[in-house]
Order: structure tokens, then C-alpha cells, then sequence
């Protein structure tokens, strides 16, 4: 039993030292990704950030490296497996260094979005396309080191192109419509929208397969690219997003029309400059519009900054309106219908 147990060694040793690497990679990534983010979030700038973020994961691959680099050093294999090794810790060091690459492209590209707003739409497709880019690349290169041929693949991929682009016609089109409804500067996160049957919220995303819509009450909408391209769409938001507040009112027949219009006004001036929403420079409109069976109808146009601010504005008008014609004395008129009896 004595003399077995270095044998025994032999073999748990780099079992052990592979656990030990893989677990001082996860330590080693947790403790030190956080003290950085620590220090970077104490900056102005956001590249330190991306920087910092883009590490994790690969320090992992980076320690499973080297515990493979030891294993060989101490123990006695044989020359053609330590050339599997070899290469297969170069294929790891390699995809590592494309996983880092990716993320630091996918994070720049979102930090730019996001800091360029007007000029550039931070949306998951163009974070998705950069990083399929690079690691359809990097799996290229490590295929290359391994000694396998990529000019039959690229062949083959020429060839079997067309295929490819009928078996995905659908997501393909979903991909490019998604493109073209980002460049066309007509859509982008964040714009309220109303779609041609009805549905309406606010524009939270556009991946490469669809738009994610986010309605009032929090519920999401989500609408293939292709379907949301050839789609009626009210946009909110351009070309500006402050909107018209526009309230149906009535008075009856025997009001002072000047009064109306005075006290109504008055009402409409204080809800601008005090409701939350409301845009305060902003001067109410009002016009008497139809003869109606039992009133005499008008507008009141208001604004508000968004589509949400709406429903407030229109909230307090309704209930300031309602105070102030109490006060007035002016009539909102209920239906009326006369009869006429013969004897």
C-alpha cells in the first residue's frame, strides 16, 4: 500500500490543482472586479467602467490556463499529449482574449448610446451585432491554431449562404428591419407610440428580432421588426414631445359667452403654471366650435411635456373647471328633450 500511494498523488495532484486554479480565478475575479468598480465609479469618465466590467469571466479562464501550465511542469506525460494540451490551453487563451475584446466592444458601444442620445440609439441590437462580429471572428482564428483549414468553411459558407438566407427569411427580415427602423431616426427608446390597432407605450428596446413596447399600466407589447416596420405609428415624441391637451366642453344656450370664455381661461392659465407635467410658458386656446341640441360647445387647448404629464393636466383642468363655474354660476347643461302634448 506504501509504495502506491505517490501513485495515488500522481493522480489526484492535478485534479487538485485545476479545482484550486478554477477557484482562486472565481475569488480572485469577485474581489478584485468589485474594489475596481469601487474606485472607477468615483470617476467622470465611463471607459473605466466598461474596462473593469469586461474582465469578468476571463480572469476564470486566465487561472485554468495556468493551472494547466503547472500541471505539465510537474507532472511526466506523454510528448503527444502535452501537445493536446498545449493546444488546447491556446485555443482557451485565445477565446478568452475574443471574450474580452467583445465585451469591451459591447460596453463601449452602449456608453456611446448612451451619452449620445440624439445622434446615436442605444438599443441591444447594435451591442449584439458587434459582439456575434468578434467572436465569429475569434472562433475563426482559433480554429486556424488548431490547425484546421478555414478556407473550405468560408467556401461553404459562401456556397450555403443562399440557403441559409431562405431557411432565415423571417429572422433575417426582422434583423433588417430593426436596422432600418433605427437609422431612419423615426423610432427610437423611450418615444410614446400608438400603433394602427390601438396599442400604445413607450419604445423600451429594439433587438435584432423585435421592439419591446411598455404600456401605462406596465404590461409589455412585443411586435416582430418586420410587422412593426410596415405598421401605422403614431409617434408622440416627434417632432417634438410636448402634446396638445384638447377638452370637449358645453355651456348652455343662456350663458355670457365672453364670461365663459374669460373665467374658462383663467382656470386653463392656472393649470399651466402650477400642475406638475404641464408646460408653464405655454398660452391656452379656446374656441367655440358647434351649436349643439342642448349647449354650445368649445376647445380648450392646453400642453403638456409627454404623453404621461396628459391624463394630469387634464385631471386638474376638469376639476378647477368644475370649482370655478360653480362659482361663476355658469351652466354645463344636462341633456334636454321637449315634449309636446296634444289634447
Amino acid at each position: 500500500m506504501i509504495t502506491k500511494i505517490p501513485e495515488l498523488i500522481q493522480y489526484i495532484l492535478p485534479v487538485l490543482i485545476l479545482a484550486a486554479g478554477i477557484f482562486a480565478g472565481i475569488f480572485f475575479q469577485k474581489v478584485t472586479i468589485n474594489k475596481l468598480l469601487k474606485i472607477t465609479s468615483r470617476t467622470k469618465y465611463r471607459l473605466d467602467d466598461v474596462l473593469v466590467r469586461s474582465f469578468k469571466g476571463v480572469i476564470v479562464f486566465w487561472f485554468f490556463i495556468l493551472s494547466l501550465y503547472i500541471i505539465i511542469q510537474i507532472t511526466k506525460l506523454p510528448i503527444k499529449t502535452i501537445h493536446i494540451i498545449n493546444q488546447a490551453m491556446l485555443s482557451v487563451f485565445i477565446f478568452s482574449i475574443t471574450l474580452l475584446i467583445a465585451n469591451i466592444v459591447g460596453g463601449m458601444v452602449q456608453s456611446s448610446a448612451n451619452s449620445m442620445k440624439k445622434s446615436f440609439i442605444p438599443t441591444t441590437i447594435f451591442r449584439t451585432i458587434a459582439k456575434v462580429l468578434i467572436m465569429v471572428i475569434g472562433i475563426l482564428v482559433v480554429l486556424q491554431t488548431l490547425g484546421i483549414s478555414i478556407t473550405p468553411l468560408l467556401t461553404a459558407l459562401g456556397v450555403g449562404g443562399l440557403a441559409v438566407a431562405l431557411a432565415l427569411k423571417d429572422t433575417l427580415s426582422n434583423l433588417f428591419a430593426g436596422i432600418q427602423i433605427i437609422f431612419s431616426g423615426q423610432l427610437k427608446p423611450g418615444d410614446f407610440i400608438r400603433l394602427e390597432s390601438g396599442e400604445e407605450g413607450y419604445v423600451t428596446d429594439i433587438t435584432w428580432r423585435n421592439t419591446t413596447i411598455r404600456q401605462l399600466p406596465e404590461n409589455l407589447i412585443i411586435i416582430p421588426n418586420s410587422k412593426l416596420s410596415d405598421s401605422m405609428i403614431i409617434n408622440y415624441n416627434l417632432p417634438k414631445a410636448f402634446l396638445n391637451v384638447i377638452s370637449e366642453i358645453g355651456v348652455s344656450y343662456s350663458s355670457d359667452l365672453d364670461k365663459v370664455e374669460r373665467v374658462t381661461l383663467k382656470t386653463a392659465i392656472k393649470i399651466m403654471k402650477s400642475v406638475e407635467g404641464a408646460v408653464p410658458d405655454f398660452e391656452p386656446v379656446l374656441r367655440y366650435t358647434k351649436f349643439d341640441d342642448f349647449s354650445i360647445n368649445f376647445r380648450v387647448i392646453m400642453r403638456a411635456k409627454d404623453f404621461k404629464a396628459k391624463y394630469l393636466v387634464e385631471h386638474e383642468f376638469i376639476k378647477e373647471l368644475h370649482k370655478a363655474y360653480h362659482k361663476e354660476k355658469i351652466e354645463i347643461p344636462f341633456p334636454i328633450r321637449t315634449v309636446y302634448m296634444k289634447k
